[in-house]
C-alpha cells in the first residue's frame, strides 16, 4: 500500500520527533483511520520531505517519529509560469491542479476582459485559499515536495508587463507559430484565456510585449484542456516529459 503524503508547512529540518498538525490529524487519524505504528510522508513545500512513524494517536492528536529523510526527483528543470484566465469553478480547479502536477513553477490568476467571474476583497481572498488547497492537494498526490507559487490576482496589464521568462507565449487560434519550430529555453511563461478566450486587444497587447502567438491545432478547446495540452508540449519540449 502506497504511503499517503501530506503537506505540513510548519515542518522543520531540524526536527525528529513531531506533533502532526490539526489539517494532517484530522485526515491522517479520522479520514484515513491511520494507526499507532503506520508510516506516513511529511513535507513542507520547500523541498524537505520525511517519512515518519506513528507514536501516539488520540482522537484529536497525534505524534510521530521520523525515520527517513527524503529527497524527491521529481522538480522539472524548465520554469514554467502560467498565466490563467480565471474561469469558474471546476474549469480553474482543474487547469490548476494539472498544471502542479505538470510540474509548473508559477500559478498567476489574470483578470481578463471574458473573465465571467468577478473576484474582489474577502471573496478573492477565498478563492485564492480554494485554489492553494487545490494545489496542495496536487502536490501530495504527485510527489512534489515543492509548492508552486500562487500570486495574487492580477490584471493582464500588470501580469504581462512583469513577466522575465525568457520564453513567453500566448494561446491564439488564429496564430500560424507552432511548438516545434520554438528555440531551445529554460524558463516559460504560457498566457491562456478564460472561457471565451483572451480579446482580439488583449493578444494584440501581450505580443506587443513579446509574447509570441501560438496555435494548438485546428479545433478550439476549453480553457481547461487548453492548459493541460499546452504544459504537455511544454515539458515534452523543453521539460522531463519524454
Amino acid at each position: 500500500m502506497r504511503e499517503p503524503r501530506f503537506f505540513d508547512a510548519e515542518l522543520n529540518t531540524d526536527d525528529s520527533q513531531l506533533t502532526l498538525s490539526d489539517w494532517v490529524c484530522r485526515h491522517a487519524i479520522q479520514v484515513l483511520r491511520l494507526k499507532t505504528g503506520d508510516t506516513l510522508r511529511l513535507f513542507n513545500g520547500q523541498g524537505f520531505e520525511v517519512r515518519a512513524r506513528l507514536t501516539e494517536v488520540s482522537k484529536r492528536q497525534a505524534a510521530a517519529e521520523v525515520i527517513d529523510t527524503l529527497a524527491p526527483l521529481v522538480e522539472s528543470p524548465l520554469s514554467i509560469t502560467l498565466l490563467q484566465g480565471i474561469s469558474r469553478g471546476e474549469r480553474m480547479d482543474f487547469a490548476i491542479q494539472k498544471a502542479v502536477e505538470l510540474g509548473v513553477t508559477r500559478i498567476v490568476p489574470v483578470h481578463t476582459a471574458r473573465c465571467n467571474v468577478q473576484l474582489k476583497g474577502d471573496r478573492a481572498e477565498k478563492r485564492l485559499r480554494h485554489w492553494h488547497g487545490v494545489m496542495v492537494a496536487a502536490c501530495e498526490q504527485s510527489g512534489r515536495a515543492f509548492l508552486p507559487e500562487l500570486t495574487e490576482i492580477q490584471t493582464l496589464e500588470t501580469a504581462v508587463n512583469d513577466r522575465q521568462e525568457a520564453t513567453k507565449l500566448v494561446l491564439a487560434p488564429t496564430a500560424s507559430q507552432q511548438f516545434h519550430g520554438l528555440p531551445d529555453t529554460d524558463s516559460v511563461a504560457l498566457l491562456i484565456g478564460p472561457e471565451g478566450g483572451l480579446s482580439d486587444d488583449e493578444i494584440e497587447f501581450a505580443t506587443a510585449r513579446q509574447f509570441a502567438g501560438l496555435s494548438l491545432g485546428p479545433r478550439i478547446l476549453r480553457t481547461e484542456t487548453a492548459a493541460l495540452v499546452a504544459l504537455t508540449l511544454v515539458q515534452s519540449r523543453w521539460g522531463d516529459l519524454t
